[in-house]
């Protein structure tokens, strides 16, 4: 007898269980679609500040960009992705100064994390949101960030003013002795 009763027991749960799984797709057949046609509508979409897709290294017009190869953004990198080759080159002063080389960033194993642009001392790097970065080979997501013929953009020298330090002049006071008025004679 209680073999027939879990039979039903579990005939009915499974039915029960089949018509709520229905009612969710008949109620989502009527609901408005929100699919974005893709390809279609590339002129209106609308992509959010924060994504990020592409690390880039700006330049400026002089072919300048703000990177000392100082290596934070390689060493911060959680799996490897940067790789900054520098050249160590000898200034007019005498002395030895790192120089970029190349900067080297795999699209294909980052993970977009903002390490890199946060830790950078100089911020020669950000990400910026371009969203279509598929390509047929895995070579074609290893780029190099730095221009051709690029350098390091030099630092401004703000030069101030030469104020001119007022001059204190010392006060300084003379102290009279108190006036002593002389005694009159008493009268007598």
């Amino acid at each position: 007898m209680s073999s027939i009763v879990e039979y039903f027991s579990g005939l009915f749960t499974g039915i029960k269980s089949l018509l709520g799984g229905m009612s969710v797709t008949w109620k989502e057949l009527w609901t408005k679609k929100v699919t974005q046609q893709y390809p279609e509508n590339r002129d209106t979409l609308v992509i959010s500040d924060r994504f990020r897709a592409e690390l880039v290294m700006p330049h400026d017009d002089k072919n300048e960009h703000a990177c000392t190869a100082c290596g934070i953004c390689q060493m911060n990198c959680p799996n490897g992705t940067i790789n900054v080759l520098s050249q160590m080159i000898e200034t007019e002063d005498g002395k030895k100064k790192k120089q970029l080389d190349k900067y080297i960033w795999d699209l294909g194993m980052c993970t977009f994390c903002n390490l890199c642009v946060i830790t950078c001392p100089s911020d020669a790097i950000k990400f910026e949101n371009t969203y279509e970065n598929a390509v047929f080979t895995r070579s074609k997501l290893i780029q190099q960030l730095n221009a051709d013929g690029s350098k390091l953009r030099e630092k401004k020298k703000e030069v101030k003013p030469v104020e001119p330090k007022p001059v204190v002049e010392a006060k300084v006071e003379e102290k009279s002795a108190p006036e002593v008025k002389p005694e009159e004679p008493k009268a007598e």
